[in-house]
């Protein structure tokens, strides 16, 4: 009974992504998804426009919607500073409701087919839960492929939510106060401020950011190198 059940629950998790891709990428409903109607949505919002935006991003992780495009949106239509909170909160949100979907119709699944390598590396996560979250947005792995996947690991959930928060800080904020900088010298058409400090600032954030995973990289290979030489020298 219970492994009925657990495969019962894999199949749905399985459907409700295929479901959600089918919507979003092939359906006729994808004609609203776009940056436009939803831009439109937001302004017809008004007052309630941050909570309808926050509302939109979190359906749109758990459907699978480009997280770029909803992070652009966010920052072009609240601008650099708003855009950052609004947008940090709702993939927040969406990052945690999609980490217990993957947790409560995969997990069991997942268990049931780790063999012993698997096992050491799950149970790894677990232990080191905190660091790999952080590590891996750091290095700006698929963000809502990660959050149903890593319901399917043991990392406790607020290992989890803690090294999302901080891993996906500094590339929420570059990304929203590139795009918020450039709207703001749109709305007030002074194109003589694309030379202002601002600006320059937040395309060379823009720029660095491209350079973290490669500086992460080089830094965890040092790292391994300097553990495996006390290693070599006991030998």
């Amino acid at each position: 009974m219970r492994k009925s059940n657990t495969l019962m629950k894999m199949v749905f998790l399985l459907v409700f992504i295929g479901l959600a891709v089918y919507v979003v990428r092939f359906s006729p409903a994808r004609q609203y998804f776009t940056a436009d109607q939803l831009g439109l949505l937001l302004e017809a919002a008004g007052i309630w426009a941050p909570l309808m935006f926050v509302i939109i991003y979190v359906a749109g992780i758990c459907l699978f919607l480009p997280g770029t495009l909803l992070t652009a949106l966010g920052a072009a239509i609240f601008g650099p500073y708003w855009g950052f909170l609004y947008v940090w909160t709702g993939a927040m949100i969406g990052a945690g409701l999609a980490f217990l979907i993957g947790r409560y119709l995969g997990r069991d699944f997942a268990a049931s087919l780790i063999g012993d390598r698997l096992k050491r590396f799950d149970d790894a996560i677990e232990r080191n839960g905190f660091a790999t979250v952080l590590y891996l947005r750091l290095m700006y792995f698929p963000f809502t492929p990660m959050n149903f996947g890593m319901g399917l690991t043991k990392v406790r959930f607020w290992d989890y939510i803690s090294g999302t928060a901080l891993g996906i800080l500094v590339g929420t904020f570059i990304f929203t106060f590139f795009v918020g900088t450039l709207r703001d010298v749109w709305a007030t058409g002074r194109w003589e401020d694309l030379l202002s400090w601002k600006v320059c600032l937040s395309v060379i954030l823009f720029v660095s950011s491209f350079f973290i995973p490669k500086v992460l990289k080089m830094i965890r290979k040092e790292e391994s190198v300097s553990n495996e030489s006390p290693l070599q020298e006991n030998r």
